[in-house]
């Protein structure tokens, strides 16, 4: 079949679907793109050709790669979509994206366009050149941060390419952000391909089981164990695992607490639940840690959140890891057991048997912390101007199970991760392993094509907005109901409390105009974004107070156009706003200085750093 290497690639990706548990999906589901002259001629003109590929039009392509994974992580890994850009700046947009594809474990396929192969004329437009090696390209900025790279400068090559980015893209335990880099050329050339590399072809899921010896090495763990407490990541939601950890939990009556990717994996008012872990969780999780014997985590990488950078579990407290990689297995010195989250589960429970743990009840320190939470949550004045809480308060009462919550970055995450009151398994999607600013608009998108008949709110800071609104546009084209939330705020108020707390004065976080000294303590700048937003399409909604916040929210729930609930917040005080951190956070602080705030931040820094728990 004589086609073109970009003809060839498109077809070969809409005949590839992956299967578990006997449910079979469309590998690369779609194919998003912004075209230029290194791929409008190739990709471009192949899609076109395809009818069987479905085409979104992006307008950044960071932006692109972000709606591809919100796409894959709500279709729990086992689809997702393709994107496609030029050369040049089009190809290094990718990076960051890709990035958070790979430390989030989330499969996304990045077609980006390459300079020539036959070196016609270099430098062509956009062209890198490196002194000292010549097959260098701005493409291979993509190498770290893709879990497979390949560069197709032959025809020929496209076969074996194909094969092992599909390989790794269906693979539970190496799956992320995989690049195959395609010259201009190499896309536009024809090949006589073999029929078979067109068939249809079903890549098998695998759920592995744990190790004998493992298993029963993790079993005599948690018998030993009488404050053992289980920390749940995404590995448990990307597994399908939630009814695997709901047994386990409730047969052995073990607290259970969750990372920010793990949140939801139990509802919130399930007994076993104890909330969020780590700097950002709750007053009960954090002490269940602090005291525990044994940590058992499931699915989780144990990031310096989760650990309070390594001091919340005590040094002598041992810990034993399910997870499908043995990388993450063996973090903190662990007892490693190598499996599928629900196989492992299911095992463990089955060889733990009548075990139940002998703690002492939590369920008074729950209760407490929800007292904490509608204490946050609570309205004094329904005409004053809401806080940031005070918004989540009045969404918590709208939503129920299907509604469907996307945040990323600033001081959201931290409010959502400690209050949030999640009612199903997917309905919290706070993407923290890369903690991108400009995730969350994308990101909704890619969900909304995952799941057209839900509700599904976008939550943005202004700093978070002005990263990345571009895609906006593209909810508006495609005629989604995206509902998104801004709150202006005037600049970044997460990085701002931080800035203080580390002696930094919140330097450089206020949106405000520069004054006559220099400094940026000026009125705050004259930005609309609820006017921007509108400019780009959406229907704007302008809440003044929280009674009118109440009506906007039900608007934009019902709403099935694009909408916007554009709200000023007021700054919360320590009554009416979220609890603080229940667990430290390492930041370093400036060793010396002359500034008294920083002085005593380091002394505060000092303090904190000598309960680091060591590893070996």
């Amino acid at each position: 079949m004589r086609l073109t290497v970009a003809q060839a690639l498109v077809r070969f990706l809409a005949a590839q679907y992956t299967e578990r548990d006997g449910e079979r999906h469309r590998l690369i589901a779609a194919t998003w793109g912004i075209f230029g002259h290194g791929n409008v001629a190739g990709i471009g003109q192949a899609l076109v050709e395809e009818k069987h590929m479905p085409f979104h039009q992006g307008r950044n392509e960071q932006a692109m790669v972000h709606a591809a994974v919100g796409y894959a992580r709500q279709r729990n890994r086992l689809s997702t979509h393709a994107v496609t850009t030029s050369i040049g700046p089009g190809a290094t947009n990718l990076v960051t994206g890709a990035a958070l594809a790979t430390i989030n474990h989330l499969p996304v396929l990045l077609l980006p366009g390459d300079t020539f192969a036959t070196r016609p004329a270099d430098p062509v437009l956009q062209q890198l050149q490196a002194p000292s090696a010549g097959d260098v390209s701005v493409n291979d900025c993509l190498r770290p941060v893709s879990r497979y790279f390949d560069r197709v400068t032959r025809p020929e090559a496209l076969i074996p390419a194909a094969l092992a980015a599909v390989r790794v893209l269906a693979d539970p335990a190496g799956t992320g952000a995989v690049t195959l880099a395609l010259p201009q050329d190499v896309q536009a050339e024809a090949y006589d391909w073999p029929e078979e590399f067109f068939a249809e072809r079903t890549w098998q899921v695998r759920r592995p089981r744990p190790d004998a010896a493992e298993l029963d090495a993790a079993v005599r763990a948690v018998r030993a164990a009488e404050r053992p407490l289980i920390i749940a990541g995404g590995g448990v939601r990307h597994s399908r695992a939630e009814g695997a950890l709901r047994e386990l939990a409730e047969r052995t009556g073990l607290p259970v607490a969750t990372t920010q990717a793990g949140k939801g994996v139990l509802p919130y008012d399930h007994p076993c639940d104890v909330g969020g872990i780590g700097h950002t969780g709750t007053a009960t999780a954090d002490t269940l840690a602090r005291t525990s014997d044994l940590i058992i985590g499931v699915g989780t990488r144990h990031t310096d959140f989760t650990t309070a950078s390594g001091t919340l579990y005590r040094p002598d407290t041992p810990v034993l890891n399910l997870n499908i990689t043995g990388f993450d297995a063996h973090k903190q010195a662990a007892l490693p057991l190598v499996a599928d989250a629900r196989e492992g589960l299911t095992a463990l429970t089955e060889a733990l048997g009548d075990h139940r743990r002998t703690t002492a009840d939590w369920s008074r320190s729950k209760a407490d912390w929800q007292r904490r939470t509608d204490a946050a949550y609570a309205v004094p004045d329904e005409d004053a101007r809401p806080t940031q809480t005070q918004v989540l308060g009045v969404l918590d009462t709208l939503v129920d199970a299907r509604d469907i919550l996307i945040n990323a970055a600033g001081s959201l995450p931290g409010d959502l991760h400690k209050l949030w009151r999640t009612r199903s398994r997917d309905q919290y999607h706070v993407e923290y392993g890369y903690s991108c600013m400009g995730y969350e608009i994308p990101a909704a998108i890619g969900v909304l094509l995952a799941e057209p008949d839900r509700p599904v709110w976008a939550l943005v800071g202004d700093g978070t907005y002005l990263m990345n609104p571009t895609e906006i546009v593209t909810a508006v084209q495609e005629r989604l109901p995206l509902k998104l939330i801004i709150l202006q705020n005037h600049g970044y108020a997460s990085i701002g409390g931080l800035s203080e707390a580390v002696g930094a004065e919140r330097y450089g976080t206020d949106y405000r105009r520069r004054a006559d000294d220099g400094s940026f303590t000026g009125p705050p700048l004259p930005v609309d974004l609820g006017t921007n937003a509108a400019s780009l399409g959406m229907r704007v909604l302008r809440p003044r107070t929280v009674r009118d916040l109440r009506e906007a929210l039900a608007d934009a729930r019902a709403a099935t156009d694009p909408t916007c609930v554009y709200v000023e917040t007021e700054t919360a005080d320590s009554v009416s706003g979220p609890p603080p951190a229940q667990a430290w956070w390492d930041v370093p602080v400036a060793e010396t200085s002359t500034r008294p705030s920083a002085v005593k931040a380091r002394e505060e820094y000092d303090r904190h750093v000598t309960a680091r728990r060591r590893h070996l």
